[in-house]
């Protein structure tokens, strides 16, 4: 229970760290929870079922922030061309120059900060590891 807690706060962190660099950037007509959902699209096109199975997001909320996204001009919503009952997603050149800024400050280090030391990207990179293996393994408990 205690590593749930502590992915639950990292998150939350995480959340605060979008938060900042939406406000950096003069961005206001979207969320950090909206941000991840740009991210989880990504350069693909996706139904919004992929979308829901893809980030593991509940139909209301999803629903909802994607009308947000697309009212806001950051994602592009279009019947499927197979399937006029399912939507196709994909983001907006707008939501693709917001993605690229954030991800270049992510990458990048942020003006006048030190390089991170070795053992700490190594640190994390490890982490990432044993973040990953701990879903891996969760999602295999509940087949």
């Amino acid at each position: 229970m205690d590593i749930g807690r502590l992915i639950e706060r990292a998150h939350r962190r995480f959340l605060d760290v979008l938060r900042a660099e939406l406000t950096r950037l003069g961005v206001d007509d979207i969320s950090p929870s909206q941000v991840m959902l740009l991210f989880n699209i990504g350069n693909d096109e996706l139904s919004v079922r992929d979308l829901l199975e893809r980030g593991h997001y509940l139909g209301s909320n999803a629903s909802y922030n994607l009308k947000q996204l697309v009212d806001a001009e950051y994602v592009h919503r279009a019947a499927s061309q197979r399937d006029r009952r399912s939507a196709r997603l994909r983001l907006t050149t707008k939501a693709q120059s917001l993605c690229d800024a954030i991800r270049a400050t992510h990458d990048g280090r942020p003006a006048g900060s030190q390089p991170a030391p070795d053992d700490e990207s190594d640190d994390l990179t490890i982490a990432y590891g044993v973040l990953r293996r701990l879903e891996l393994h969760w999602t295999g408990a509940l087949r």
